[in-house]
């Protein structure tokens, strides 16, 4: 069978998670998630270590047991159900590849198992290892590849199982910097490729960005927001989902409540007594009460009027574009974003001011007023 009619039929299954709850012990890890990917989505779980995001994925590979809830793979309900029969297949962060094995006898080794015709397992091996531009390799040691070859042999490794669902532990930590580049770019194409449901783990938001169809951010056992990367980029709907999308972070200054104007509220800087922003905001916050300005680095532009005076002490050159890190009078960070031929700021005091419409503002307690 073709790998290209086997993914036909992969793309017919979505994943269902109904109030599902993890805990070790007296550690409540998973918190009562609710979660729906749609078939052929490529949906990506991030957050912060230790907020149960890889938990998540070995649930519904069937590795960890859920206390309670309900995971959904298309029709099924596989929450008891044994791992194997799932129909699901993981790529790990390690390549877990057999050192003394090919790469075709790696690829081939579940299908052997399974006890599948060898026309059949060649063929699936090779359509695989074509899908992923190791046709010249099959033949060598896992030795003798480099890490990014050995990832896409893991990968392949699942592909040819034909799982209806993809899942993936955080594959790229181990490889460097171009090497992650490269591959995420190979993610992206094989999802196009296969039109595969894939549930993908990570901390690095650059990852989730490029790659998701769907993002669920997850802190402390619960999903905090979900939706494409531009919604959750634009319209987070917390100071925490707001600080953790988007690099660098978002800048964040403490405030009070000043005065109301028709669709906004005005804000006067705890780190800038002399500065009032205004934030268009329907929500009417009580005058006097305390309350948090969000900024974007690259909603931050120089001025010769009033702004916020940032001294610059740290900056960030990356050629096309470059990050100035500083703090306020009052001791407040500040980072803001420079494209194109840039001045030597560092050591001095420059003046920045957000763009219009561009500030959020949040309560005291992270909830964003709108």
């Amino acid at each position: 069978m073709k790998i290209a009619t086997q993914s036909q039929a992969v793309t017919e299954t979505g994943v269902q998670l109904e109030g599902v709850k993890k805990s070790f012990g007296a550690v409540d890890v998973i918190r009562g998630v609710n979660i729906r990917i749609d078939k052929g989505e490529f949906a990506v779980f991030i957050g912060p270590s230790g907020c149960g995001k890889s938990t998540l994925l070995r649930m519904i590979a069937g590795l960890e047991d859920t206390n309670s809830g309900e995971i959904r793979i298309g029709a099924r309900d596989v929450t008891d159900e044994d791992p194997s029969k799932r129909g699901v297949a993981m790529v790990f962060q390690s390549y877990a590849l057999y050192p003394h094995l090919t790469v075709f006898e790696n690829m081939a080794f579940s299908l052997r198992l399974a006890r599948e015709k060898k026309d059949v397992v060649r063929q699936k091996v090779e359509d695989a290892a074509r899908i992923l531009r190791l046709t010249d390799q099959l033949q060598l040691k896992p030795s003798q590849l480099s890490g990014g070859q050995r990832q896409r042999v893991a990968i392949g490794r699942a592909i040819v199982r034909a799982p209806e669902v993809f899942l993936f532990d955080e594959p790229l930590s181990n490889l460097d910097a171009e090497l992650r580049v490269q591959m995420r770019l190979e993610l992206a194409r094989l999802h196009k490729a296969l039109g595969a449901t894939m549930i993908y783990v990570t901390h690095d938001q650059v990852e989730a960005m490029t790659l998701a169809d769907k993002i669920f951010v997850l802190q402390g056992g619960h999903v905090q927001q979900s939706g494409n990367p531009l919604d959750l980029y634009e319209n987070p709907s917390n100071r925490f989902v707001a600080g953790f999308i988007g690099s660098p972070a978002m800048n964040f200054f403490e405030g009070t409540v000043s005065g109301h104007r028709e669709d906004a509220v005005t804000v006067t800087l705890r780190d800038q007594d002399d500065l009032d922003v205004t934030a268009g905001v329907s929500a009417r916050p009580a005058i006097g009460s305390e309350v948090v300005v969000g900024i974007r680095p690259e909603h931050l532009v120089l001025t010769d009027g009033p702004g916020l005076r940032v001294a610059v002490d740290v900056a960030e050159e990356l050629g096309g574009v470059s990050y100035q890190h500083g703090a306020l009078e009052g001791g407040a960070a500040v980072v803001f974003q420079q494209d194109g031929i840039r001045h030597k700021m560092r050591g001095t005091v420059q003046t920045v001011a957000p763009e219009t419409g561009r500030i959020y503002l949040f309560t005291s307690g992270g909830e964003r007023l709108r």
